[in-house]
């Protein structure tokens, strides 16, 4: 494995920490960083659409102090890992089945990096339809954590149908590669005051999520390409029609989610048997990164789902 670099002056990521460039089976390259502790397994980080791993340093660190080992991945198009479209900032991918090669690569570098047998999942936002198809696709993992999984896409009622129409008409005229509505060049934080966010509730978070790209703009993307609204409509779509996977899963949302669909995380979970579905009064899309009551709630759901 060839050394990738692992920014540790921000986001208070762990010491221990290693970055790796990895060769996906199309070419593509992408970065994972892995920590290894202990023998009581490995828990991957599944990041959603503009994340990076940096952005994971506590979530790392609170896996970290209770004895397990940790994998988290830029997917391609984000974070260090390769751009696919000409203007950097474009958050493209070509078809979202691609990303499962990304996640063949993680997996060989918890291999490669010796790290002990993967145990749990967790998958954050566009990291969930990622994480979800994976488990289709007979990702050996015990359990599956999910927080605010993208099965759906909220879209206010006004645009539901201009946002259909582009996503389905838009690649097909050669507008693939353009930005989709009402978004842009910058990063969500980089352009939106804390008051008003839909991301996250605690003031000190969203701060240092600006920090974090102040730091290492190279880190950020801007809005999705209008192709990559049409691959992930019609893979959520895909999901959400499909059986629940046979493994054991606790998934949370926020009472106040404004940017996956609560209908289709609801849809989902109450057909999983062995599912949990865990609403969080007064939290937003971010309930790994939310203020202290959420993360104190959140936590010991996980603890509880660990245990079992």
């Amino acid at each position: 494995m060839t050394k990738a670099p692992l920014f540790t002056d921000i986001a208070r990521v762990p010491k221990g920490g290693k970055a790796h460039w990895r060769k996906c089976s199309d070419g593509v390259r992408i970065r994972v960083a892995t920590w290894k502790k202990g023998t009581k397994g490995t828990i991957l980080i599944f990041p959603g659409r503009t994340e990076f791993i940096e952005k994971y340093g506590p979530v790392v660190q609170s896996i970290l102090d209770r004895g397990y080992s940790v994998a988290v991945v830029d997917w391609r198009g984000q974070g260090m890992s390769d751009r696919l479209a000409a203007n950097r900032q474009l958050g493209h991918v070509t078809h979202f089945l691609d990303y499962q090669k990304d996640v063949e690569e993680v997996l060989s570098t918890v291999r490669d990096a010796g790290l002990p047998k993967i145990e749990s999942l967790i998958s954050h936002s566009m990291g969930g339809s990622i994480g979800l198809r994976a488990l289709h696709n007979g990702l050996e993992v015990e359990k599956a954590i999910f927080s605010a999984p993208m099965w759906g896409i909220y879209v206010p009622p006004i645009l539901r149908i201009p946002a259909v129409v582009i996503s389905n008409i838009g690649p097909f005229i050669g507008f693939a590669k353009r930005f989709s509505p009402n978004t842009g060049f910058d990063n969500y934080v980089q352009v939106n005051p804390f008051k008003g966010n839909t991301l996250t509730n605690d003031a000190t978070t969203y701060a240092e999520l600006v920090k974090q790209l102040d730091a290492h703009p190279e880190l950020g993307i801007g809005g999705p390409s209008i192709n990559w609204l049409h691959q992930a409509l019609s893979e959520c779509a895909k999901l959400r029609k499909m059986s629940a996977p046979k493994h054991d899963c606790l998934c949370f949302l926020g009472s106040q989610e404004a940017i996956v669909s609560n209908k289709a995380i609801r849809h989902i979970m109450a057909k999983w048997s062995a599912g949990k579905l865990v609403e969080i009064d007064g939290s937003q899309h971010e309930v790994l990164m939310e203020e202290p009551y959420v993360l104190d709630i959140t936590w010991t759901e996980i603890d509880r789902f660990l245990a079992l």
